[in-house]
């Protein structure tokens, strides 16, 4: 609604990121819920870290119409990827404060107590209002993943099948999704993944730190059994030329 100046009416901005509630004050269904999120977030920015034009955040709200800002009525996705764009840091994602862009890829976890509402009105809005390319469906507890592309025709999502392993393919981010096994915040469970196309799995701080420590390891290890075979030459044969003894 403008506002009345002495000379003219004013229209006033909608809001802004820093006006609207970026909290939905919905928390995640269980720790491992949490742990899930954390992790696809995390592998995927690591992955990204030399990259300015991709966001990728999650459990953040999206505002995309001033009425549905208004009611705050949505909650946000679990996870979601937004490319050509610039990295910065956001306390939600307003689309008409970025230049009308919208998520690229957008992530569910389902629980009992959101299942219905993510294939239901969250699909819905995603298809229609905000034309997200691909729409991602991951149980952590089941482990079963759901992959759905945009026909554009139609404004609704078609099933992406899973390769023979299982895995989906990511055409807008160059990259799989696939369950894995590991240890990730204490739990050794069934992880959604990403995968790089030659089929390694997109490593976290703690993944990429351990693997390190482990080549580090083994290097020290090489070194002292190439120490040891040169001090058995040496006590049968002598001292290599040049080797400095005697």
């Amino acid at each position: 609604m403008p506002f009345q100046s002495e000379n003219s009416f004013i229209p006033i901005p909608p809001p802004g990121e820093d006006e609207l509630p970026y909290d939905d004050g919905e928390p995640m269904e269980s720790e491992r819920h949490l742990a899930q999120m954390g992790l696809l977030i995390e592998a995927l920015q690591l992955f990204w870290r030399d990259r300015d034009d991709v966001y990728v955040a999650g459990n953040m709200a999206i505002y995309f119409s001033e009425l549905q800002a208004k009611k705050n009525d949505f909650r946000g996705p679990d996870v979601f990827v937004v490319l050509d764009t610039n990295r910065r840091e956001r306390k939600s994602w307003v689309v008409w404060q970025e230049d009308g862009r919208t998520p690229d890829v957008v992530i569910e976890l389902l629980s009992e107590s959101t299942q219905a509402v993510d294939r239901g009105d969250k699909m819905r809005i995603y298809a229609k209002l905000l034309h997200v390319p691909e729409y991602y469906l991951f149980d952590p507890f089941s482990g079963e993943l759901e992959a759905y592309a945009l026909d554009r025709a139609t404004r609704s999502y078609l099933p992406m099948p899973p390769e023979a392993n299982g895995e989906v393919v990511s055409a807008c981010l160059g990259l799989r999704l696939g369950v894995r096994h590991g240890t990730y915040r204490g739990l050794a469970v069934d992880w959604l993944r990403w995968i790089d196309t030659h089929g390694r799995v997109l490593p976290t701080g703690g993944e990429q730190a351990r693997a390190a420590e482990e080549q580090a390891r083994a290097a020290g290890d090489e070194a002292k059994r190439l120490a040891a075979r040169l001090a058995a030459y040496e006590k049968q044969f002598g001292p290599l030329p040049g080797g400095g003894s005697g």
